[in-house]
């Protein structure tokens, strides 16, 4: 039988002592993102550290927490994991699993939908080095994260799918932004790898792609059928470069990607974030630009998805247009899929964009993996 997801109805959210924010807002952010999620949400705020606590110890559905300024409550992040904590200013030491930072009040909405994911489909985290952002989290096809590994599921090839965020590179974004593709694909009948990687502002780009490849070649390994690499937005970039650089992949599907890094350089795109991951613009690094702009790489070699919604920056609808033109003049098959969507809506589970995106992922990698395309 196949196991069901977790019955998550209830969120807390909890605002620590001295926290810099309006509740209200926080209460409207939490009450729209928990309406979207079909869950009951609850805003209070905590007086001071031992209060704090006790409320998280008495928390049993998912919860989020803002520890706010005051030492004491901070130093409650490492000695309880289970909640999603939440800093809304960048910080510089990260304190683990669980914790965002950087992404202002707004961030507050992927902090409840990480705390609901989490327990709606949990995740078996699996380390791929020392690092502590050296890991991902796997979801397996239809069924729990501590299902014995092995081999196929019934004897039958089981595909697998790594899958990468975006955020142009930036360190406040992480992998957390997947957890509902992940467990979308999950569903669909695909082991889903959530990888997270060292980011560039914080630690080099050669530290990003070493990464990349690193947990892609685990996954590898760890495969019970067909690989496919899916990379979202700056995750597109990465991962049609590591399915050029690996060969063992048998579907790169970019979701908004970056895939003209050299014309991203260009057109300064997000502040200069292509400029500031790869350690300079393409006249000062010009052979960083050729390794690891999926433009300048072409032919990939591999099949190929480019999904992009018509709605995003209209740069990156320009790139990828021309990208998936280049890619078939080069000899490369590629599926150039545009829909009515934006930025978002290509990681989102309900969108009409990501439905035909998912519907294409499976037809093929089910396929080729014996075994019926999925509904």
């Amino acid at each position: 039988m196949i196991p069901s997801a977790t019955d998550v109805r209830d969120v807390l959210v909890l605002a620590g002592p001295g926290l810099v924010a309006d509740l209200r807002l926080l209460a409207e952010i939490a009450d729209r993102e928990c309406a979207a999620l079909g869950v009951r949400g609850t805003v209070a705020a905590v007086p001071g550290p031992a209060a704090l606590e006790a409320a998280v110890l008495e928390a049993s559905g998912p919860l989020v927490v803002l520890p706010g300024p005051d030492p004491e409550a901070r130093a409650l992040m490492p000695r309880h994991p289970r909640a999603v904590w939440l800093d809304l200013d960048r910080v510089t030491e990260p304190s683990g699993p669980g914790h965002l930072h950087g992404r202002g009040v707004g961030g507050l909405a992927w902090a409840i939908r990480h705390a609901v994911h989490r327990l709606r489909r949990p995740a078996r985290r699996v380390a791929y080095g020392a690092h502590p952002d050296q890991w991902a989290e796997v979801r397996r096809a239809h069924g729990s994260p501590d299902e014995p590994w092995g081999g196929p599921e019934g004897g039958r090839p089981v595909p697998l799918a790594a899958v990468l965020h975006g955020g142009y590179w930036r360190s406040v974004w992480g992998a957390d932004l997947m957890d509902a593709l992940c467990a979308d694909l999950a569903g669909r009948g695909l082991d889903a790898w959530n990888l997270e990687y060292r980011r560039p502002d914080r630690h080099g780009w050669a530290a990003t792609t070493e990464d990349v490849a690193a947990g892609l070649a685990l996954a590898v390994r760890s495969a019970r059928g067909p690989v496919a690499v899916i990379g979202h937005s700056a995750g597109g970039q990465l991962a049609l470069r590591a399915a050029a650089d690996d060969g063992r992949v048998a579907l790169a599907v970019s979701l908004a990607g970056v895939l003209d890094l050299v014309e991203g350089d260009r057109r300064h795109l997000s502040g200069g974030a292509v400029a500031a991951a790869l350690g300079g613009p393409v006249g000062a690094v010009p052979e960083v630009y050729a390794r690891s702009s999926p433009l300048e790489r072409l032919p990939l070699q591999v099949p190929q998805l480019v999904v992009q919604g018509d709605g995003d920056d209209l740069d990156l609808v320009d790139l990828n247009r021309r990208y998936a033109r280049a890619a078939r003049a080069a000899g490369d098959e590629v599926t150039y899929l545009e829909m009515t969507g934006d930025h978002f809506d290509v990681i989102d589970p309900a969108s009409p964009i990501w439905r035909a995106t998912a519907g294409a992922i499976t037809d093929r990698i089910l396929r080729g993996a014996g075994g019926p395309p999925a509904g």
